[in-house]
């Protein structure tokens, strides 16, 4: 004990201590939740065993139980679309915007920061202006599409179970983007501009300059950009709670959600706590994407 402090009064041993704090705060504040998360799925759990430390043990008969249900498999499906549309979305629209700032003009910084606006609110925030926006009543996007006569009937996207899920989808799309446009402007910052000027020389058009030079080039940033995308989708929570709630019927719910809903509104807890086991495995896979894409950018 005497050489440990001697080591971080003189200095030695400063690094050590750097990374030991921040990896307790992580395991008090996250590992040890998650822990209890895991164990309670493979328990017998209610309002009346909840505040005990031990409770009659399930096995696996929570996950058979879940799987069983009638409405599992479309509440799966739904997080199958909302993710992959999301992701595909805010993808394309970041790289679009990143590609378009990556040609210097007046003003650019100032547009590009504006941009980023959306990324620093808080998503509840961004649930309730869409929330007004997507009214089917008075909401300013009915209101466009009626000016641009692709409707001639108000869309009802908050209720309608067709149109529920793309409601949050478009919501978050909206989100991202920002956050996409940016790790996209990082990676294409890191091409030198020398090659595409080689590439004009030998009469190389733009689109073969992108697919035969950007993209290559672009891989394990587009690998990272993808997998961060991935992780923060399935964790979305917000906009589902401020625009739909899941509602009509299941027709928007997701898993994220309806683990909250199985465990604070139907005190399902170990079902709730199954479903969010799933969700962290998927996470987990998401991340081991994300860390392998920026080992091939750093060793790149």
């Amino acid at each position: 004990m005497r050489k440990l402090l001697l080591s971080l009064t003189d200095g030695r041993g400063f690094d050590i201590l750097l990374v030991v704090l921040p990896l307790a705060f992580l395991l008090t504040l996250s590992g040890l939740p998650l822990l209890y998360n895991v164990v309670m799925s493979f328990q017998e759990v209610d309002m009346f065993s909840l505040g005990s430390v031990i409770r009659p043990f399930a096995g696996l008969s929570n996950y058979r139980s879940l799987f069983a249900q009638p409405e599992t498999w479309p509440i799966l499906g739904n997080t199958a679309i909302f993710v992959s549309a999301s992701i595909a979305g805010q993808f394309l629209l970041g790289f679009g915007l990143a590609l378009f700032f990556w040609v210097n003009f007046p003003g650019a910084s100032w547009l590009r920061g504006l941009f980023l606006v959306s990324w620093v609110m808080p998503g509840l925030v961004v649930g309730a202006i869409w929330n007004w926006m997507l009214s089917g009543d008075f909401g300013v996007i009915n209101f466009l599409l009626h000016q641009t006569g692709l409707i001639s009937q108000n869309i009802f996207w908050r209720s309608d179970p067709h149109y529920a899920l793309w409601a949050v989808i478009i919501a978050n799309i909206w989100l991202g983007t920002s956050f996409n446009m940016i790790l996209l402007s990082v990676g294409l910052s890191a091409i030198p501009k020398d090659l595409y000027e080689a590439a004009e020389l030998d009469g190389a058009t733009v689109w073969q300059r992108f697919w035969t030079m950007t993209l290559p080039m672009m891989r394990s940033s587009i690998g990272a950009v993808i997998s961060l995308g991935l992780i923060f989708t399935l964790q979305q929570f917000d906009l589902f709670a401020a625009i739909t709630s899941g509602g009509p019927n299941n027709a928007s719910n997701v898993a994220q959600y309806w683990a909250w809903d199985l465990s604070f509104k139907q005190y399902d807890f170990a079902k709730g706590a199954t479903v969010s086991v799933i969700m962290v495995v998927f996470v987990m896979l998401a991340s081991v994407v994300y860390v392998r894409s920026t080992r091939q950018e750093v060793r790149g």
